[in-house]
């Protein structure tokens, strides 16, 4: 009977514990700032940027939102919308590539941004290595004798074919901007369309020998296939020339080396007056770093064939169970807000 009673106790023990908490969490659950609140993020259309928007929902879901699935969109819709309302927020903010769509859809007035995401992106033009060093190519600008520009030919009618960027991500403008200020109009086009598919084409040449000429971007997966300094080189350019916003931009670095492009940091944008009624939130936003190194990485391993939605969702776990400590203390500085 004495046994009975024991387990009988000890039962009624580990339930009161359990009941608890239960209580405890459903009551943690209840304050969370999110609760109730459901959130759509946006993105643009490249896939590669799926990595660095799903950790920050994974963020957003600990203080208790629901997150949306999120919406593909070319870049100045995403803004527009983030401004709007339409959408809450977006983790692609390129500072300063952006800034005539920031402005565009309100800037500072609509749309809130604190804090760097992700830092030292790098952006510019880029040959094979073997052509360089053969011709001595080091500045875009020597790509105006058309002797060297007819290297880079991949139709036959004599101009270099630039493998650039595609229309609406900012990229375009500069290109367009700096081929017409290098007075390369007479020989290079600027080949625009499914940048994938481009770069495809222009590893494919590569792979064959022979020679190519590019714009690409870091954090992205093309300069682990094709490395700077082994199989590539960086082209200078003569002079600082932005277009629009950045018209006064210098693209100078300290060691006075010159790639065209400033280095940019990639934000995280949310509309302002949802930030403001959301400041846990507005905290996680300004609290997320993320390593353009993991950026690249990841990116590799989709390129590498791990691509689908629930590789990327696999990545993302492996990258918050690598950084738990700091992930964790992201949510706990927010939820700290007042």
């Amino acid at each position: 009977m004495k046994i009975i009673k024991g387990i009988t106790m000890q039962r009624t023990t580990i339930l009161a514990a359990t009941l608890a908490t239960l209580v405890t969490t459903s009551t943690l659950a209840a304050d969370l700032p999110g609760k109730g609140i459901t959130i759509q993020p946006v993105q643009g259309t490249l896939a590669e940027e799926t990595f660095q928007t799903l950790l920050v929902i994974r963020g957003l879901e600990k203080l208790g939102y629901t997150v949306n699935k999120p919406s593909e969109v070319d870049p100045n819709v995403a803004y527009l919308s983030v401004a709007s309302g339409d959408a809450t927020f977006m983790a692609t903010n390129w500072q300063p590539l952006h800034d005539d769509m920031y402005e565009s859809a309100g800037g500072d007035k609509k749309l809130y941004r604190k804090g760097n995401y992700v830092e030292d992106a790098a952006q510019g033009y880029l040959i094979d290595k073997k052509t360089a060093e053969k011709y001595q190519i080091t500045n875009i600008a020597q790509l105006k004798d058309p002797k060297i520009a007819k290297l880079f030919d991949t139709n036959g009618d004599g101009k270099a074919d630039l493998t650039g960027c595609n229309p609406g991500w900012g990229c375009e403008a500069v290109i367009n901007h700096q081929i017409k200020a290098y007075n390369l109009s007479n020989t290079v086009i600027h080949n625009q369309g499914n940048y994938a598919a481009l770069i495809a084409d222009t590893i494919a040449r590569h792979k064959q020998g022979k020679p190519i000429l590019y714009y690409t971007w870091t954090p992205y997966w093309v300069s682990d296939v094709m490395v700077p300094g082994k199989d590539v080189q960086w082209l200078q350019v003569p002079f600082s020339s932005m277009p629009g916003a950045q018209k006064d931009v210098d693209t100078k670095l300290p060691n006075g080396a010159n790639y065209g492009f400033p280095v940019n940091t990639m934000n995280i944008v949310a509309n302002k007056a949802w930030a403001q009624k959301n400041p846990q939130a507005a905290a996680l936003f300004s609290l997320m770093k993320l390593p353009l190194a993991d950026i690249n990485a990841q990116n590799t391993m989709m390129h590498n064939g791990s691509a689908s939605e629930a590789d990327i969702q696999e990545h993302v776990d492996s990258w918050i169970k690598a950084h738990q400590p700091q992930f964790e203390g992201w949510v706990k500085q927010a939820l700290d807000v007042k």
